[in-house]
Order: structure tokens, then sequence, then C-alpha cells
């Protein structure tokens, strides 16, 4: 389950979003590579945004391999995306809290992390869905409906006939 999760999540991660113009300045910061002021190179750019988004995609893959898909879990994802980006952007010094920034801006960040991450989901949730449902979804429909006390499944039923290869 993790090796397929890895490269679709990667294919997933790397759906065109658009690049930022923060991401150069972060990977500038992360690295100790000497920072521009203006405008900055587009290969960084590129690098910091595709390769952000591609380990994220990973995330979002494991989160369909083992069951969590659909618009719910896209959007628990988009805070995960909004996450990232605001840690890395505060601890590198090259932005600030989103509580700071004028409204219109947080708008359309929170827009372009939202089509990231449900256009992420859309994708890894595709390729999951090929290999069947996942352990989550599995226990999910050996009692359907809201239950308590429910345990969990065996291992060799959770994971499917491949044992989750």
């Amino acid at each position: 389950m993790l090796k397929r999760a890895l490269w679709q999540g990667l294919l997933a991660g790397t759906s065109p979003a658009g690049p930022t113009p923060m991401c150069p300045r972060v990977l500038q910061r992360l690295t100790g590579l000497p920072e521009r002021p203006g405008r900055q190179p587009l290969p960084l750019n590129w690098a910091m945004h595709y390769g952000q988004a591609a380990l994220l995609g990973v995330l979002r893959s494991i989160m369909a391999q083992t069951g969590l898909r659909g618009p719910i879990a896209s959007a628990k994802f988009t805070v995960v995306r909004l996450t990232n980006d605001q840690i890395l952007e505060n601890a590198t010094g090259v932005g600030a809290p989103p509580s700071t920034w004028p409204r219109q801006e947080l708008a359309v960040d929170l827009l372009h992390k939202a089509v990231y991450a449900f256009t992420t989901g859309a994708v890894a949730d595709a390729l999951a869905a090929l290999s069947g449902p996942g352990p989550g979804q599995r226990h999910a429909a050996a009692r359907p409906g809201r239950h308590t006390g429910f345990g969990p499944l065996p291992r060799g039923h959770a994971y499917g006939a491949d044992g989750g290869k």
C-alpha cells in the first residue's frame, strides 16, 4: 500500500496548481542560497512549489489508500496544505500569520490551496480506487452505520486479498 501511495501521491501532487512567488524565497532561506530582491528565478519557484506539492501529494495518496477519500478528505487535506505553507513561510520569516493579511490576499490563498487540495484529492482517490477499498472502508463495510465498541478487523481482512502490497 505504501509503495502505491508513494508513486500515486507524487503523480497526484504535481497536478498543475500554479506556482507562487513566496516559494523561491522560502527555498533560498531553507538552503542558504543567496536571496535576490525583486523578481525571483522561475526554476527555484518551480522546484519549491512542485517539490512541496509532490511530497504533500504522497500524504494525500496515503489518505486515499487507507480509505479516506472524497470531498471531506480533500477538505481536511486543504488544512494540511495551508498549515504546511504557513509553517515554512513563518519559520523562515518570509511570511506573516494569515490573520495579518489583507482579506483579498487571504481569500486568494485559500482558494488556491483548496483548488490544489481538491485536484490532488480527485487524482489520488481515482488512483487508489483502482486497488479497491482501503482498510478503513473495509472496516466500515463490515458493520454499516454508526456503532460503538466495534473492534478492528482481523489483519488479513483489513488489507484485502493482496495483503496491501
